[in-house]
């Protein structure tokens, strides 16, 4: 994800042991966990009304084209008749 491979990972665990303490650990991981799970959460719900928004859009965009093609080949057979 971040390019972090085993060796660096264990590293930072057994800084933040040292920083935080044995007793704050896990609830210090709780927290980061829930942290993440929220903000992936967010970012999926911004995702989706995205392309909800993109398909409405493309959606009108070939509603007028097809618009535009009747009312052109109207004015055509209008000109030729």
């Amino acid at each position: 994800m971040f390019g972090i491979g085993l060796p660096e990972l264990l590293l930072i665990l057994v800084i933040a042991f040292i920083v935080v303490g044995p007793e704050k650990l896990p609830h210090l991981a709780r927290a980061l966990g829930k942290g993440l799970y929220e903000i992936r959460r967010a970012t999926e719900e911004v995702r989706a009304e995205i392309e909800k928004e993109g398909r409405s859009i493309e959606a009108e965009l070939k509603e007028e084209l097809n618009k535009e093609k009747k009312g052109a080949s109207k004015e055509g057979e209008k000109g030729a008749g």
